[in-house]
């Protein structure tokens, strides 16, 4: 158990990589910016990726009646999320120092995996409902008002994951290295859960 503790311990420390480097980032590439505009999205606010890039979203989206890229206190996910995850860390490597001293086996550790993805899952729903209320309810008193070729407003909404065309934009949605820092965590509890099982087994015989 001790070798699976270590692993416990170092994967749940990988989640605190979400601190420091964007969980998401999305692109928007158009002829008339020759350098894209992006912004990161990180679990406590967003930030641009330039200096005036978020100004500069915020000026287009104000033509088609976008709201503006909120602030951290303008969206209770912000101060949730760095909660939530700090807790999982720090319960993470708590299990893993107990199982390394043999006080709980290793399915305490699939136990958190599993909170772990649920939760993870919960905040990409989360994040989608956020692009849609984002791209979707738009200000009537808008400058431009597009509509589809049935008279319906057009919506504005970024993919969640990948690229897709919105007017002349093209507007791409990908995670960044604080997703993969944590996919990679996730992955090592799961080898920490397994090689745990699999002493365990051995002790057994």
């Amino acid at each position: 158990m001790k070798n699976s503790g270590i692993l416990m311990v170092i994967g749940s420390a990988l989640l605190l990589g979400l601190f420091i480097y964007p969980l998401w980032n999305i692109q928007l590439e158009a002829p008339q910016y020759p350098d894209p505009l992006g912004m990161n999205i990180y679990i406590s606010g967003i930030q641009g990726e330039e200096e005036f890039d978020i100004q500069n979203i915020d000026g287009i989206n104000h033509y088609i009646g976008m709201k503006k890229i909120p602030t951290p206190a303008e969206m209770w996910e912000f101060n949730t999320f760095p909660l939530v995850i700090g807790g999982m860390a720090a319960l993470g490597a708590l299990l893993g120092i107990l199982g390394f001293f043999k006080v709980i086996g290793p399915n305490w550790f699939l136990g958190w995996l599993i909170l772990m993805t649920v939760l993870g899952i919960l905040g990409m729903m989360d994040f989608n409902n956020w692009l849609s209320d984002y791209g979707t309810d738009l200000d009537p008193k808008a400058i431009m008002k597009l509509t589809d070729s049935e008279g319906n407003p057009l919506s504005y909404k970024p993919p969640l994951l990948g690229s897709q065309k919105i007017l002349n934009f093209t507007a791409h949605s990908y995670p960044r290295a604080g997703a993969y820092l944590m996919f990679i965590g996730m992955l090592l509890t799961l080898v920490a859960w397994w090689v745990g099982k699999k002493a365990k087994g051995t002790m057994a015989k």
